[in-house]
């Protein structure tokens, strides 16, 4: 049945642009992509954008690291998030970057009306601050113990566990994730923006239908505990958009990100002549929808809604949450092998499967889910393959060999068809409400049935008799089309199988309001010959896969990609592990001041006859003309590294808590350059 033509304007939250895409961001991209091709095929008019979160102090330090620009790491990221969305079949009609022209227009224009309206604050604060590296902490790069729930290794800005949102400074036991030592307060003043002002439009948009019933339940709490202002500002050195009418000080990162779903759209209007009003304007009649994960419920059904009324847009229609994933029933990890990246999963496996699997497990509510390597092997290989492309193999090639490749005029049994038909508005109602794994019951339920009436029909069987050869033609046109409904109702979940399906079938299952040809069956048409569509996914796919993983959760070090350690204290090793290690002594022969180097000294070392040059982070604590003919432990085979300055070729250790208190050996007669540490 058909339904009025709606206007959509779809988003997926933004994935931050230092590091790479995983199973577990994909869960958003997958569910939200889903979602809009069904959408499509309803013949609605749906614009999907997202985009690189692009700015935050994490971006400026990882940059540093490698020793390129920031504009320079995002450009790259870019791309390899591009990239890994195209390996997955994610339809965006944009992905842009938050660092544009378009999202500091947004930004401006959303904090100005805000300032001008009163809903903006000043006032000095105390603030997390890393002794060590002599900079103020964003929220992300200090962790410890909530102080709502007691949840341990929380971030500073709010719980995974409890939801709660807080200020670094109350967080319980903390330290900087950079150096590892506890931050000391320092005074600062910031810009906050007055989220209480919005309590009550808030309260009435939250108890609509715009989140979901466990995401109200949630807001209720932290009404009930007072809406407090928001710290929207950050202190220089950060890389983000400068706030108009400040000096050094920065939007916070949080901010400008979500605005980026309009900077995103803005960018589209102008590509493709769309009126950017018509959407954003507080009486559109245009339907907004937000897809996230449940870690960012507060900035969604919050201070996002409260930015866009202070500025007089429009508030989403909703803001759909999903759940995490484990994998193999852990949390994913790179010391424990269970991080998979798009592009390992796409290296061993074909993307398609993860969206079915995916599709197989999701429903509209809140809830935690596991990616089982082994599950996701048999449920394949036994619906897409066993069960869903097995209709389609046991039937065309009959239609092929004996009548040319064209269908019959009529069907054996029209009255099944009509049943698989009328499922539509029940696979319809599932796709809408986000419950894929309702969908995907029913669909292969259905294959199931369509698998049990060749079985009862036997064409094999038929085929031998020269009388029934109108009966095995009927009988076979009766399974292509019951494979066609099929993959047409999976569409969706599998755009790449249904194209190739599509193609040898001689039909489109992507155009606009495909989904309402599908219960007109194909009569008399030709189709091409059968190739095959899927391959069973064997077990050495899978060990592959985990082999990889074990590999580079053995070789990635932080120092290595340029990343900062999930925790301030690295995961155990083993002794072998530890063996690998090869200190050895060596003596300082030269050191050099680096320009443009706040804390590096260039060292050249002499290890008993060969010759390193190495950068050094211990410019706090020494002139270069004083380490001359010390000696110092380095790690010797770690791997060279490039930096902004050049190669460095190792590792110089020191040991003190920093500052003007880091310490190298002096010269000891038992000690000679090359000695192994043992």
């Amino acid at each position: 049945m058909s339904s009025p033509t709606r206007r959509m304007l779809v988003t997926s939250a933004l994935p931050y642009a230092n590091g790479d895409i995983h199973v577990g961001n994909l869960v958003t991209y997958i569910q939200t992509d889903i979602w809009v091709r069904f959408q499509r095929m309803r013949g609605h008019e749906v614009y999907f954008v997202c985009g690189d979160d692009a700015h935050g102090t994490p971006i400026m330090l990882r940059a540093k690291a490698e020793g390129i620009t920031p504009e320079q790491l995002i450009e790259r990221v870019l791309d390899e998030h591009k990239r890994d969305f195209d390996k997955f079949s994610i339809s965006f009609d944009n992905y842009y970057t938050t660092h544009s022209p378009e999202n500091k227009e947004c930004s401006d224009t959303i904090y100005n009306a805000a300032n001008a309206k009163g809903h903006i604050a000043r006032r000095e604060i105390q603030q997390a601050y890393d002794p060590v590296e002599n900079m103020f902490l964003p929220d992300r790069f200090i962790k410890g113990t909530c102080p709502d729930c007691g949840a341990e290794d929380q971030y500073g800005d709010s719980c995974e566990s409890c939801g709660a949102t807080y200020s670094p400074t109350e967080l319980k036991d903390a330290v900087s994730v950079i150096s590892g030592v506890a931050p000391i307060e320092k005074a600062s003043e910031h810009l906050f923006f007055k989220l209480g002002d919005f309590e009550h439009s808030l309260r009435e948009w939250t108890q609509g239908e715009g989140v979901q019933t466990e995401v109200t339940n949630k807001l209720n709490e932290w009404f009930d505990a007072g809406l407090r202002d928001w710290d929207i500002s950050r202190d220089a050195p950060y890389f983000g958009f400068e706030i108009p009418g400040e000096k050094d000080k920065y939007f916070y990162v949080w901010l400008d990100a979500p605005i980026g779903y309009m900077a995103s759209f803005k960018n589209l209007c102008v590509r493709d002549g769309l009126h950017f009003d018509d959407f954003w304007k507080p009486d559109s009649d245009v339907e907004l929808y937000n897809f996230i994960g449940k870690d960012i419920l507060y900035f969604h059904t919050l201070f996002w809604p409260a930015m866009l009324e202070s500025a007089g847009f429009r508030k989403p229609t909703a803001v759909f949450a999903h759940g995490f994933i484990t994998v193999n029933g852990t949390k994913m990890s790179k010391s424990r092998g269970t991080f998979i990246t798009a592009q390992d999963f796409g290296t061993h496996l074909n993307p398609e499967l993860l969206r079915y699997y995916y599709a197989a497990k999701m429903n509209s509510r809140i809830e935690d889910f596991d990616l089982n390597l082994e599950d996701l092997l048999a449920r394949v290989n036994s619906d897409l393959v066993g069960k869903l492309v097995n209709i389609a193999s046991r039937c065309a090639g009959f239609i092929n060999k004996r009548f040319a490749g064209k269908l019959a005029s009529e069907l054996d049994d029209a009255g099944m068809f009509a049943s698989f038909a009328a499922a539509s508005d029940s696979v319809a109602a599932a796709y809408e409400s986000r419950n894929f794994n309702r969908a995907m019951r029913e669909i292969m339920t259905l294959a199931d049935r369509a698998n049990q009436y060749i079985n009862a029909k036997q064409p094999w069987v038929v085929a031998k008799d020269p009388d029934r050869q109108a009966e095995l033609q009927m009988i076979c046109s009766q399974g292509v089309n019951l494979f066609r409904i099929l993959i047409g109702y999976l569409a969706p979940v599998l755009p790449v199988l249904a194209e190739k399906s599509a193609k040898f079938l001689h039909c489109d299952l992507s155009s606009k309001d495909a989904w309402n040809t599908l219960t007109t069956p194909l009569l008399g048409t030709r189709i091409d010959s059968f190739e095959h569509l899927i391959k069973r996914v064997e077990q050495k796919q899978i060990d592959g896969l985990l082999a990889a993983l074990q590999t580079n959760a053995e070789s990635t070090t932080p120092e290595k990609t340029g990343v900062l350690a999930d925790d301030p204290i690295a995961a155990t090793i083993n002794i072998d592990e530890f063996a690998k290690v090869d200190l050895r002594i060596a003596k300082i022969i030269d050191a050099q001041h680096i320009e443009g180097a706040d804390k590096l000294i260039q060292i050249t070392l002499d290890l008993g006859g060969e010759t390193r040059t190495i950068f050094a982070g211990i410019k706090s604590a020494y002139e270069p003309d004083k380490l001359i003919g010390r000696l110092t432990v380095v790690v010797a085979n770690l791997a060279p590294r490039t930096m902004r300055f050049g190669v460095s070729e190792g590792m110089v250790l020191a040991a003190g808590p920093g500052g003007k208190e880091i310490f190298v050996l002096q010269p000891d007669d038992g000690a000679r350059p090359g000695m192994r540490v043992k």
